[in-house]
């Protein structure tokens, strides 16, 4: 497009990340529109693309702004200066603003953390940094291995990212290694625990009825926290490929005591809604996990758990109630085991009986376990669902069948 005045004040500011428009007048010079609506001229060249901020609009005219990068490529194409690597804080900013389109929310929100937490090298040129400056900063860490581990597997993301944008001639972390060794989690709730937290999450609204869906379901936080109401049919929901976290479409059955749940979030609402917001944020997903998590320890009484322990104490049981594998696995999304190699190419079969037979013995066994041995309610079937019970994409999409614990 053609810079003009007139031009750069009607650039709305893209919704993620941040947005680049290119001036037609002159190769490289343009402005950068961010999320929340900065506007700046920036300078683009060379055989790296480096990029450098000139100026913000309001402060740097545009005519201003386009005679500096006039003056700017001139110099570096008469080799009067020699085009500098980007400081460490602007490469951040674009690497943060890149990954934010390609990476799940909270992978990002991980690495905006650990970035500007841990590496606080501001202006200095990234080029300039050497391997010792990073082993200083990790060394600190050393009382906190996890830490250590999760801030040196972002930074070394970032800088190889830095190396393929030719911002870097050798990566300074290319011989380093993390010492962590991951040590995989074995904890499973007992059926005493696994009611006390499913009575004390019934007083904590979204975030209560998140972690019940978590037993229900054996879904993970990051999908259940993220279900758009598109994503529900009458008793099934389907994971998109972007949600699910090994990039394959998810669809599996609800429970009746999941649709009970989700009942009070139906309607006639838009698909993309998220249906467990973040609190006076709409379009953000539920937030506050750790307090959260606090408060339903003291309710419960129970400890020494993760959400993601449900999940693990879900499978558990099931192979407890004798759902083959299979099944489990399907519902789980596991792409290994069962799944894996050739069996995944040929072996096309949905499961989707096998799961809602394990999904109904699922409701029946959490019902014993938290009514004190009641079973009354599991008798009911997906037709005495009421009406009202509606989500705008999926509810004709999937075929209802009766679920009856214990059939």
């Amino acid at each position: 497009m053609r810079l003009s005045d007139i031009a750069i004040k009607a650039l709305k500011a893209p919704k993620k990340g941040a947005a680049i428009y290119y001036d037609d007048l002159l190769t490289g010079f343009g402005v950068r529109v961010s999320e929340g609506g900065t506007k700046s001229f920036i300078l683009t060249h060379g055989v790296r693309r480096q990029r450098e901020t000139i100026g913000r609009v309001g402060i740097v005219s545009l005519r201003e702004a386009r005679s500096e990068a006039k003056r700017r490529l001139a110099e570096y194409t008469l080799g009067k200066t020699k085009a500098s690597s980007p400081t460490w804080t602007v490469a951040v900013e674009e690497f943060l603003a890149e990954i934010e389109r390609t990476r799940r929310a909270r992978t990002h929100q991980s690495y905006v953390r650990v970035l500007h937490k841990h590496f606080r090298f501001g202006e200095m040129k990234i080029a300039d940094i050497a391997s010792a400056d990073f082993t200083k900063k990790l060394a600190k860490l050393s009382h906190a291995p996890s830490e250590q581990h999760h801030t040196f597997i972002a930074v070394h993301t970032f800088i190889r990212w830095a190396h393929r944008n030719y911002y870097l001639d050798v990566d300074p972390l290319s011989r380093m290694r993390s010492s962590y060794r991951y040590h995989p989690r074995t904890r499973v709730l007992s059926d005493t625990e696994l009611a006390k937290v499913w009575h004390a999450a019934g007083s904590m609204g979204i975030y209560g009825d998140m972690v019940r869906l978590l037993i229900l379901t054996g879904q993970r936080g990051g999908e259940i926290s993220r279900l758009r109401a598109g994503m529900v049919g009458r008793d099934a929901i389907i994971l998109p490929a972007w949600l699910a976290k090994n990039g394959r479409e998810h669809r599996f059955p609800m429970g009746l005591l999941a649709v009970a749940i989700l009942q009070k979030y139906a309607g006639d609402t838009d698909g993309e809604a998220l249906l467990f917001p973040a609190r006076g944020k709409s379009g953000n997903s539920f937030s506050g996990f750790s307090k959260s998590k606090q408060k339903l320890d003291e309710l419960s009484g129970v400890g020494d758990w993760t959400l993601h322990d449900l999940r693990r104490t879900f499978a558990t049981g099931l192979a407890a109630l004798a759902v083959p594998l299979p099944a489990v696995e399907r519902l789980l999304n596991h792409v290994s085991g069962s799944f894996a190699g050739i069996v995944a190419v040929y072996q096309r079969y949905d499961f989707m009986r096998e799961m809602r037979e394990a999904i109904a013995k699922w409701d029946r066994h959490i019902l014993e376990i938290t009514e004190g041995g009641s079973t009354s309610r599991a008798t009911l079937a997906v037709s005495d669902i009421p009406p009202a019970f509606h989500f705008p994409k999926l509810s004709s999409e999937i075929a209802c069948e009766p679920i009856v614990p214990g059939m």
